[in-house]
């Protein structure tokens, strides 16, 4: 998958270190999958959520983390649209 928006991980690690290495291991498995419909990211991440419009809650860092990825499956690309920590997802309005 082809994955825009690296800059908000860029940024977020800045402030938080210790996301760093769950990050960019998301980033690498993600960079070569081939999801092709919404089960095949089940299938690799069984904590993903799915909300409308094709995008995707990934619980990162053992459950420390969420990043919020807008899918296109049709082109191979992903789209980074928030990461945070919990406590800040739990603030989210992602409906």
């Amino acid at each position: 998958m082809t994955i825009a928006g690296r800059t908000l991980i860029e940024k977020f690690v800045r402030k938080h270190a210790n996301a760093r290495a769950p990050l960019a291991a998301w980033l690498d498995d993600a960079e070569l999958a081939e999801w092709k419909t919404p089960q095949d990211i089940k299938d690799r991440y069984r904590s993903a959520d799915f909300l409308p419009g094709n995008r995707v809650i990934f619980n990162i860092g053992g459950n420390n983390f969420r990043l919020v990825v807008l899918v296109m499956y049709r082109n191979g690309k992903l789209l980074i649209q928030k990461v945070g920590t919990h406590a800040e997802y739990s603030k989210w309005k992602l409906t």
